[in-house]
Formats: structure tokens, sequence, C-alpha cells
């Protein structure tokens, strides 16, 4: 992996992690957060999405989308363990 690719990978994560941040409200973790939140996102949707045959395509925006989509999932059941 070169540092091109590294940096995309760091600044996807990072706003897929603030649009979801935004989505779910009340949760906004800072920077660093929101690109763990991101990537972590990403994996997880890298995980359930193909399971659904669900596939949004290629580029930089689409890879936004899927991170932010299992972002969002990451955040709600942050939530839910929160609660109980």
């Amino acid at each position: 992996m070169g540092i091109e690719s590294l940096l995309v990978f760091l600044i996807v994560g990072a706003i897929a992690g603030w649009l979801a941040g935004l989505i779910v409200k009340g949760f906004g973790f800072g920077l660093l957060g929101n690109i763990v939140v991101g990537i972590v996102g990403a994996f997880i949707a890298g995980l359930i999405f193909p399971a659904l045959g669900f596939a949004l395509g290629g580029g930089i925006l689409a890879a936004i989308v899927h991170a932010t989509i299992g972002a969002v999932i990451l955040l709600v059941v942050i939530r839910l363990v929160k609660r109980a």
C-alpha cells in the first residue's frame, strides 16, 4: 500500500465517520475517533453488503457512502449497547 492509498483510506474514513456522527445524533469522537469509526464502518459494510447481494459500484464517492452506511450501523449498535 502506497502513501497515496493510505492517505485516501484515512480521508474516506474521516469523512464517513463525520457523516455518520451527523446522521446518528449525539455521537462525535473527534477527528481520530471519526477516522476509526469510518474505517471500522467500512469493514462492517464490507462484510454485510456482499452477503445481502448489495453493491454500490466503484470510486471514491461509493467508498464514502459504503463506509458511512457501515459507520451508521456501528454507531447505532454502540448506542444500543450503552443503553443496555
